[in-house]
Parts: C-alpha cells; sequence; structure tokens
C-alpha cells in the first residue's frame, strides 16, 4: 500500500511538474509571438518623444555592466538620428553605493547626449516599476522601449498594459556567450509568469511621489 501511495505521489508531482513547465513555456510564447510585431530595427521603428532605457548591473566602481553599456549606447544611436528627444534611464538605486541610473547618465554623456535630455527614474528597481513609474510620474504616453532581446518580450507588454503605445529596439551591439543568453531566456520563463500575476492579480503599487512629467 505504501509504495503505491509513492508510486502516484512520484506520477502526481511529475504530471504538475510538466503542467506548470507547459505553462511557464506558453506564456513566453506568447509573449515573443506579440512582442515581434512591435520591434523594430533603429533605423526602421517609429520615431516617439521618449526612449525608456532600462537599467541591469553596474560594476563596483559604478560603470555600466556589457549589458547595461549595450542598452545605453543603442538609446544614445536612437537619439542621434532623431528618432527620440529624450532619454529616460530607469533603474536601481536602494543602496547609496548602487546607482543605475546616474551610471548610465554618465555614460550618456561621455557619448555626447546633452545633459537636458537625460531624465533619470531612481526607482526602477523592477521592468514592472519602470513602466509603472514611465507612465504615472514621467507622463510617458508613447516610447521606444531598449533592452536586450530576452527581456523585451516582457517590457513590452508590461508597458502596454500600463496604457503607454510602446515600441521596442533590441539592444544587440555586443555578443553575449550561450550559457549567458539561455540562463537569462530561462529565467525569463518565471519573470514573464510573473508579469501576468503582477498587471491581472497582485497590481503592487511601485514606489511613487510627485509627478515630474518629462513634456509639459
Amino acid at each position: 500500500m505504501l509504495k503505491k501511495i509513492i508510486k502516484i505521489t512520484i506520477r502526481l508531482s511529475l504530471y504538475l511538474s510538466l503542467l506548470g513547465f507547459f505553462i511557464l513555456a506558453l506564456t513566453r510564447i506568447i509573449f515573443l509571438v506579440k512582442a515581434s510585431s512591435q520591434t523594430f530595427s533603429k533605423d526602421n521603428v517609429p520615431g516617439k518623444q521618449v526612449a525608456i532605457v532600462f537599467g541591469a548591473e553596474v560594476k563596483k566602481d559604478g560603470t555600466p555592466s556589457v549589458v547595461l553599456r549595450d542598452r545605453v549606447e543603442t538609446a544614445v544611436e536612437l537619439y542621434k538620428i532623431g528618432k527620440v528627444q529624450k532619454l529616460l534611464m530607469s533603474g536601481d538605486n536602494r543602496f547609496v553605493d548602487y546607482n543605475e541610473p546616474e551610471s548610465m547618465r554618465r555614460y550618456a554623456l561621455a557619448l555626447g547626449v546633452p545633459a537636458a535630455d537625460i531624465v533619470l527614474d531612481y526607482a526602477g528597481r523592477r521592468t514592472y516599476d519602470t513602466c509603472y513609474r514611465a507612465k504615472e510620474i514621467f507622463g510617458v504616453n508613447s516610447a521606444i522601449l531598449v533592452t536586450q532581446r530576452f527581456h523585451l518580450p516582457r517590457a513590452l507588454f508590461l508597458c502596454n498594459a500600463f496604457g503607454m503605445n510602446a515600441m521596442g529596439v533590441e539592444a544587440e551591439n555586443y555578443y553575449y556567450l550561450k550559457r549567458l543568453r539561455l540562463f537569462w531566456n530561462v529565467r525569463e520563463l518565471l519573470a514573464t509568469v510573473q508579469s501576468v500575476w503582477d498587471i491581472y492579480l497582485l497590481k503592487p503599487l511601485p514606489i511613487l511621489g510627485k509627478p515630474e512629467l518629462i513634456f509639459e
């Protein structure tokens, strides 16, 4: 009897695991298909007033990681060819010695973007927070989202869910190792489902504050 119960338990666990993976994979596929029609090259993307640059890891010396440099460089290229007027750089700054937006700002300045055209969001701790605050705090209704391919579908889903007319441009100035790309895509399986959960069920409030409209 005990052996039978153990077998049933193992089989049930296996079925539930397969079902869970199927849900994760299906959600991710839907996001990818949807994003394909909203993703453009730098030259072909319709012009918008703002590019939203999503934060990523910053090194201990305060300089941007390769992933973050890629995003900033892509956004700067969009700015220089006249596709956007302002760069909204959103990232994590919850610790005194860790500041993603400032790291992005310094790099963009070094690449020739005027300080007046760089807007910083210090409370973009998550993609959800960045999209929410772009709409509610900075008054962004239409934007080009700049991030890597693995992340762009979720960013597009979230910004569009908050009522923004968002299009995406992939940051692809660097080559990333296959194992890194695999890791990022696997991590996105969980993050994608979490984003659906956040939008339709949890609806968490990020850090808010007084409106800081980019365009009056």
